[in-house]
């Protein structure tokens, strides 16, 4: 078995981390406080061609693959959690929705504009009273012939009022039940009876807006239909699977991020005549948060090499996200508590990395649901 990354993807590694380090890192804090979309940022990584990195070149992407994505989520999350997310959902379900499950018409209205960063993808799937029941849907959607009238609410929805396309997930028909009847369309910001919320005021992740979608009487055409008319579950569902590696991949990063961080804190920090470092204790809980975190990438890699191969990946993605998450949880908890006071600090960066992980335990499917999962697949039916 070989755990070495190709010559390759070291090498965009390499310029995922020196991007990340470079440029976002140092705006990590005002992005934070000031609530701001790094645009500028985002455009950054346009021109160096990240913002598709696995959609083939064909379509604007880079062709990379599903793991590459992947550390550069973690990259960016180690620097900023903000832009990690802004990343995942743009590429990992807003250009990925398109590339997967979008007929030739729809992609070649926005794909490649999703996949150069022209414009920026956004997922709409959450309502008010269905969360975790993501197959409860209520938004509902007329089927007019050649367009749909939709008529709903959606919320919670990463990358809104900066997107240009939402890959959005209504209820096309009500005489079906829960999980059918469901069909996804990508709808576009300025289309007529499609407004949104200012900002939701959040814990962390203040460099992502997240609003809540109102639909009164929107007309989408029916060439704007991802997948198969009534079967959009599947495509939420695909989607999910996947973005929920490079959610983990998010966690990772902002554990690793906040382990790096205290690392030479605890170096540095005098007490009792000697360092942190110094002391068993402190040791023993570096060297617990460092073995979970290198399990926890282990998990991540191996999720995004099965989903590059082609092969099953639905309970090893959950596997990944609920032990990335809850494990970065922990070690931004300690990473806190081993700075102490300082820790607690807005000006020291891992205050803002235990607020912004949390949401990682939740998004893309509650880590209760990843054990649900889990539990299902190892157990099977019964």
């Amino acid at each position: 078995m070989d755990f070495a990354l190709t010559d390759e993807s070291l090498m965009m590694r390499d310029m995922f981390r020196k991007f990340a380090k470079n440029e976002c890192e140092p705006i990590a804090a005002e992005t934070d406080k000031n609530h701001q979309f790094p645009m500028e940022n985002f455009k950054k990584m346009a021109s160096l061609g990240l913002t598709g990195l696995p959609i083939p070149e064909e379509w604007g992407g880079a062709g990379a693959s599903y793991l590459d994505f992947a550390m550069f989520v973690e990259e960016l999350a180690k620097c900023c959690a903000s832009t990690a997310v802004i990343m995942s959902v743009h590429t990992g379900l807003g250009c990925m929705s398109t590339y997967l499950y979008g007929g030739d018409k729809v992609k070649q209205k926005y794909l490649r504009a999703l996949a150069t960063g022209e414009i920026v993808g956004a997922y709409a799937l959450t309502e008010p009273n269905s969360g975790s029941d993501a197959a409860s849907i209520k938004c509902k959607a007329e089927d007019k012939g050649d367009h749909f009238i939709i008529n709903g609410s959606k919320i919670f929805i990463t990358n809104g009022g900066i997107a240009t396309t939402y890959c959005t997930f209504v209820k096309s028909d009500s005489t079906q039940g829960s999980g059918k009847g469901i069909t996804c369309l990508q709808i576009e910001k300025d289309t007529p009876g499609f407004t949104m919320s200012k900002p939701v005021q959040k814990m962390g992740m203040n460099g992502s807006p997240t609003v809540e979608l109102y639909f009164e009487n929107v007309k989408v055409p029916k060439e704007n239909m991802l997948g198969v008319q009534n079967d959009g579950f599947q495509v939420a569902m695909g989607l999910l699977a996947g973005g929920r590696v490079t959610i983990a991949a998010q966690g990772l990063g902002i554990g690793e991020g906040a382990l790096d961080y205290t690392n030479q804190y605890i170096k540095e920090r005098q007490q009792f005549g000697k360092p942190l470092a110094a002391n068993q204790g402190v040791q023993f809980m570096v060297a617990d948060m460092a073995t979970a975190l290198d399990a926890a990438q282990l998990l991540v890699y191996r999720a995004a090499w099965l989903k590059d191969n082609g092969l099953p990946h639905n309970k090893e993605a959950s596997m990944a996200k609920k032990f990335a998450t809850d494990t970065s949880m922990e070690v931004c908890t300690n990473c806190v508590q081993l700075m102490g006071g300082y820790g607690y600090c807005s000006e020291f960066p891992v205050e803002r990395m235990m607020r912004d992980v949390k949401i990682t335990q939740i998004y893309e499917g509650s880590n209760q649901i990843q054990r649900m999962i889990i539990g299902r697949e190892v157990i099977g039916k019964w």
